[in-house]
């Protein structure tokens, strides 16, 4: 399996992935689910977004600041490029981070990928909201902050329909979810029911 293909998983009747995004504002649960999702494939990787903040030792700047934006774009360039080469090396990769449809063409270039399946999830806002103020061991815990980029989200998923009433040519890219299953195998389920489909690929400009 090349880092652009996608394969029938052996044994699983279900798709495997050459790459992954499995994105969304804090506290939508994505982190816990690409866990699950990268043990579904062998090979697999998970790669991790929030671990390459980890790798910047000094001068570093809170990500979700405004000032922080050319650190950020960065660093997650820099996971990109990770991400595709795992995929390059024929191991199915589910990437865990925030990579909005904004930064999408950008990350897929960088990646060096064809093609990608691509996930957002969206709770309710009041979701995302209560996981951040409860959830214990994570350093983000700005409220204001998982608000500010739920809303992002919102504004950047939702269709803008043509003349038609059909998806128009400003429709987001891959599938977004926003009713979602309470346990984690559930939505797991979900995205890879998105991936069988189609409704999840994203096919990078030439």
């Amino acid at each position: 399996m090349s880092g652009t293909d996608r394969e029938t998983g052996a044994g699983t009747g279900t798709v495997t992935p050459g790459l992954l995004v499995v994105t969304g504002p804090p506290g939508s649960g994505k982190s816990t689910v690409s866990e699950a999702l990268a043990d579904r494939w062998e090979p697999s990787v998970l790669v991790e977004g929030d671990a390459f903040f980890r790798f910047l030792r000094r001068g570093m700047v809170p990500p979700w600041l405004p000032e922080s934006h050319a650190q950020n774009d960065t660093t997650v360039r820099a996971a990109a490029a990770a991400a595709g080469g795992f995929a390059a090396g024929g191991m199915a990769v589910v990437y865990d981070g925030v990579i909005g449809p904004w930064f999408l063409p950008t990350f897929a270039r960088l990646a060096g990928v064809a093609v990608l399946d691509y996930v957002v999830l969206l709770p309710p806002a009041e979701v995302c909201l209560k996981r951040v103020e409860t959830r214990t061991g994570h350093g983000f815990t700005d409220l204001d902050a998982a608000q500010h980029m739920h809303d992002d989200f919102v504004r950047a998923t939702t269709s803008r329909p043509d003349a038609a009433g059909a998806g128009g040519p400003d429709a987001p890219p891959g599938a977004v979810l926003t009713d979602l299953p309470d346990d984690v195998a559930g939505v797991a389920d979900a995205i890879v029911a998105a991936m069988a489909s189609g409704r999840s690929r994203y096919a990078v400009d030439a």
